[in-house]
């Protein structure tokens, strides 16, 4: 078993659902020091960066199966994006075809790749779903998650700390639906996945909990508040003022030099109406059912953003 972007948010999540499940897992780590929780018999750690090939080979060298997480969630520009989401998994494949052809290849990509003409990040994850799609002939799944929370997750912390405020601003249409999932489920499905021998290549599946058609952004941040024990006022904001301020949030980025997660791009996937998941879209239940609810999943995240101190 063989796992990029191991280190990240998810991946410190899936490993620990691998291990419990037996496998045996490598690891692409960038330096020779990697965490003392890695440092188990289950983990191999193999140093090196994705944009090298010696180090790939290493990784998924005779491995039964790949799992692919590594990428960018921000950058600098649509060039990185594409250099990293895109190109990144055109290497991986490419190593995964050369030296593990008879390895389970599984994507982990975003739903925000239905969607490609939205935002750059949108793009290149489309991109590097045909990328391994174009590179590797053999058993392949792409698995699109939507929004993950939980522990170790800074990406959505901004939800909780916008529902710290007395008057919360809530971007969307009250009819917009958005799939969410905690990290435990979407790495629950994954290790699920990879554990079936009999599953069939050529699939893309989509994750969601257990409300898959999604909730409207007001529920969201309202379940944020109510896992704090907030009570603040909503105030919707119009798609036009989203965007402006994506535009604006863009233009100081540039100047500033510095990736972030709200741009114009950003700006555009949050007033898109649709981010519900479709029964034909999920991974079937014979393989995962998810668990974790919005309600009990914030409240845990809550729980351990306070015990960490990222929340007060």
């Amino acid at each position: 078993m063989a796992v990029t972007g191991a280190t990240g948010f998810l991946g410190r999540h899936l490993v620990p659902a691998l291990t419990a499940r037996g496998f045996r897992v490598r690891i692409l780590v960038r330096d020779n020091n990697p965490r003392s929780d890695w440092q188990t018999p289950a983990v191999e750690t193999v140093p090196g960066q994705m944009e090298d090939a010696a180090s790939l080979a290493a990784l998924v060298a005779d491995a039964d199966v790949v799992i692919h997480m590594a990428g960018l969630t921000r950058a600098r520009s649509r060039r990185e994006f594409l250099g990293v989401n895109g190109d990144g998994a055109r290497r991986l494949g490419e190593a995964v075809a050369r030296h593990a052809p008879d390895a389970h290849l599984i994507g982990v990509s975003s739903l925000a790749a239905r969607a490609p003409q939205l935002s750059a990040y949108a793009e290149s994850k489309r991109a590097g779903e045909q990328a391994l799609a174009a590179t590797f002939p053999g058993r392949l799944s792409i698995l699109r998650p939507p929004v993950i929370y939980g522990p170790w997750d800074r990406a959505t912390l901004g939800i909780f700390r916008f529902a710290t405020l007395p008057v919360v601003p809530v971007p969307g249409s009250r009819s917009s639906r958005i799939a969410m999932i905690h990290a435990a489920d979407a790495a629950a499905a994954i290790a699920a996945l990879a554990a079936r021998e009999d599953a069939p290549g050529g699939s893309v599946y989509a994750l969601a909990d257990t409300r898959p058609d999604g909730y409207a952004p007001r529920e969201i941040l309202a379940a944020a508040a109510e896992a704090l024990g907030t009570r603040p006022r909503f105030l919707p904001l119009p798609d036009p003022l989203v965007r402006f301020s994506g535009r604006a949030a863009t233009l100081l980025n540039s100047w500033r030099g510095s990736p972030a997660i709200f741009s114009a791009g950003k700006a555009r996937e949050i007033v898109h109406p649709d981010w519900a998941v479709t029964p034909r879209e999920l991974l079937p239940s014979a393989i995962a059912v998810p668990s974790i609810g919005l309600r009990g999943g914030f409240a845990s995240t809550v729980a351990w953003y306070r015990q960490e101190g990222w929340l007060a």
